[in-house]
């Protein structure tokens, strides 16, 4: 992980403005796909509606680099910032 990652982990967590649920699920994946690489659990059961949700977005990124999930969660994270 690179030291722009962990500003960028560290950055989100002090936006003023709520990111979607859409982004937050994609912030979830790639910091996921960044750390654990692919998805390494099963999928939760049909009534666990975050878990699933979590789930898939981490499953989404199945295959991509560390690198790139780590540049594609940099980028999101200066967009949302821009946002404030």
């Amino acid at each position: 992980m690179s030291a722009e990652f962990n500003q960028a982990a560290e950055d989100v967590k002090k936006l003023s403005k709520t990111p979607t649920n859409e982004e937050k699920l994609q912030l979830y994946g790639w910091f996921k796909q960044v750390n654990f690489g692919d998805v390494n659990t099963a999928k939760p059961g049909m009534f666990d509606l975050e878990g699933k949700a979590k789930w898939d977005a981490w499953n989404k990124n199945k295959g991509m680099s560390k690198e790139e999930a780590e540049k594609n969660y940099i980028q999101l994270v200066k967009q949302l910032q821009a946002k404030q």
